[in-house]
């Protein structure tokens, strides 16, 4: 199981800090929260954390090795096979169909497309996998973030206010999901406001 540890991490842009000495060590079997007034730097950490940003200051370890210096191409390994993404934006390629969303490529065998068509089902997204992505609602769109992450079997899952566009029904299985994924052995991280969500979570971080 994977272990990511920040190192008293700071951030600032155009010179204003953002966020100074946050250590904290993320653990698998958890959904952890990371939570804050608007403008405390949520979004930022948590992408300092997927390593899509990097920090100004402190250090950042996965399982143990800085990852502050990695190269383009570890990083995108990391993104490929370690860590899953659930944006406010949803990441979504709006062109392609539901199914190609989930595995991230077109031609898929027979024994994949059925794992695809029951996670879809189980993200109460059945019978879409040849759906055009962009006929997804705004809520369609952040479950299939979920089953993308469901698929990759990811170590690590990263998801920026995964419950802002959900109505309550949504809500409830995109929150049960992502326990369901720590209870797996995941790190769940989110990022959020929401205070009814920060009650379903096991540690919360506030910046």
């Amino acid at each position: 199981m994977s272990v990511l540890r920040c190192s008293s991490i700071g951030y600032k842009i155009g010179g204003r800090t953002i966020f100074d000495g946050i250590s904290y060590e993320f653990e698998p079997n958890k959904v952890t929260a990371i939570t804050g007034v608007s403008g405390s730097g949520k979004s930022s950490l948590l992408n300092i954390l997927g390593l899509i940003t990097n920090p100004t200051s402190g250090k950042l370890y996965l399982n143990q090795e800085v990852t502050n210096n990695w190269t383009e191409n570890k990083r995108i390994d990391f993104w490929k096979n370690q860590a899953s993404f659930i944006f406010q934006d949803y990441g979504v390629i709006g062109e392609e169909s539901v199914g190609y969303n989930v595995a991230l490529k077109g031609n898929v065998s027979k024994e994949e497309k059925n794992t695809i068509e029951k996670i879809l089902s189980h993200v109460g997204l059945a019978n879409r996998f040849n759906d055009s992505a962009e006929v997804l609602s705004g809520g369609e769109k952040q479950r299939l973030g979920v089953a993308r992450a469901i698929y990759k079997k990811s170590n690590i899952i990263f998801a920026d206010e995964p419950t802002a566009s959900l109505d309550l029904d949504n809500r409830t299985i995109v929150v049960n999901l992502l326990k369901e994924r720590a209870s797996k052995g995941a790190i769940v991280i989110l990022a959020t406001h929401d205070e009814e969500l920060l009650k379903e979570c096991d540690d919360i971080l506030r910046l």
